[in-house]
């Protein structure tokens, strides 16, 4: 089946975060979430369950684990047994109750940065303290790297936990069984549990494969939470269903005693939803990715064709772009620029890490026709300085 990723759909008026945010004259291309129509086999599979008129407490749907299961094996070639996924509601939700489960008041949670805001936060929320290591920017290469020895040196004496955003966002990168192995032998080496965040795995553009990093070792995965969700690949993030793959048991038991009170697991729909994206949605998967990679490659040229001064960090996965704007004579912040200025609502470079205000990032998760639109306001804003 062939599914129209150009069609363009009115959220306004539906409590959307990313449209009803900012005023209806702008073009929202911000938060992570796509504006493509969901997969209908996934709608049907929820309107079977609404014909039902109870909708009561709900146990873990086991075709949901099934569903899990199959998916991390036939795209990672990653085999974990079913007591190892344990459902939540969100990644962000992840993030913090492992900083719960595996740190007490004091201790160093270490992350790395440009990085996506709620990193900040989860260490905050729970009375740690915010560790960063920089990621560096490889100009001849176009992309961010990692600086192995900076990174150990991040380490301090309080450090217990490593969060790791793979693929990485906002900078694009698809790291390698290389930098993965490193990482992770360094965090062996300085006894750290690994909070990997991998909810945009399944986004990865021709080139790169991605690679779980639990599933380089037992060893590895022994010390590892993997938080992982249909809802940006899928486009489902209002049914608020994630997962975290936790293959050793005492840290499996220690995650779940920390989340006690705090989750009752994921939403009866959300669970519905998951499953069908997880087991019946690879056509719609297959072609989501594809138009995604087109837009990238549409953006790309478009920056270095209409955008002059704005320099884009390549992309390998996500539907996130990174924008630096340092160059383009913008004379404030850039993403109050293209608000004010070209009508077009952006992530602020700041709230991804200190050095970052002079960028923005990009959603390009939208149909084509909304995406040029958006361009040409910023290549007429621009033209306007």
């Amino acid at each position: 089946m062939q599914f129209n990723f150009d069609e363009v759909v009115d959220r306004r008026g539906t409590g959307s975060v990313k449209w009803e945010t900012f005023s209806p004259d702008v073009l929202p291309l911000w938060v992570a979430d796509t504006d493509f129509p969901v997969n209908p086999i996934i709608l049907k599979r929820i309107q079977e369950r609404l014909n039902h008129p109870v909708l009561g407490y709900t146990l873990v749907n086991h075709e949901l684990i099934l569903a899990v299961q199959n998916f991390l094996y036939t795209h990672y070639q990653w085999a974990v047994d079913e007591a190892a996924i344990v459902p939540m509601t969100g990644v962000v939700p992840g993030l913090n109750f492992s900083c719960r489960a595996f740190c007490k008041p004091g201790d160093g949670v270490l992350f790395q940065v440009p990085v996506y805001p709620p990193f900040y936060d989860a260490p905050r929320n729970n009375f740690l303290e915010a560790q960063t290591s920089s990621l560096y920017f490889d100009k001849e290469n176009n992309s961010y790297k990692i600086d192995f020895d900076e990174f150990e040196n991040s380490i301090k004496f309080n450090t217990r936990l490593f969060m790791l955003c793979n693929p990485h966002n906002p900078v694009g990168r698809v790291f390698t069984k290389d930098e993965l192995s490193a990482l992770a032998d360094i965090c062996i080496r300085h006894n750290l549990i690994i909070c990997s965040d991998e909810i945009h795995s399944d986004i990865i553009f021709s080139g790169n494969h991605h690679i779980p990093i639990a599933a380089l070792s037992p060893e590895i995965s022994r010390r590892t939470v993997t938080l992982i969700s249909p809802s940006k690949t899928f486009n489902i993030p209002g049914l608020n269903c994630s997962l975290a793959v936790i293959e050793d048991e005492k840290m499996r038991q220690q995650f779940v005693q920390a989340i006690k009170g705090l989750s009752n697991g994921a939403n009866l729909l959300g669970q519905i939803a998951s499953c069908s994206a997880y087991s019946e949605c690879q056509d719609w998967y297959s072609q989501a990715k594809k138009y995604i990679e087109a837009n990238r490659d549409f953006l790309e040229a478009y920056c270095d064709a209409a955008l002059p001064g704005i320099h884009m960090t390549h992309m390998e996965a996500t539907y996130l772009a990174w924008l630096d704007c340092s160059e383009s004579g913008i004379p404030s912040v850039p993403q109050e620029f293209f608000l004010n200025q070209a009508k077009v609502g952006l992530n602020a470079g700041s709230t991804f890490g200190a050095g970052y205000e002079r960028f923005v990032r990009l959603n390009i998760g939208t149909s084509r026709i909304i995406l040029e639109e958006a361009l040409d306001r910023m290549s007429e804003s621009l033209k306007k300085l």
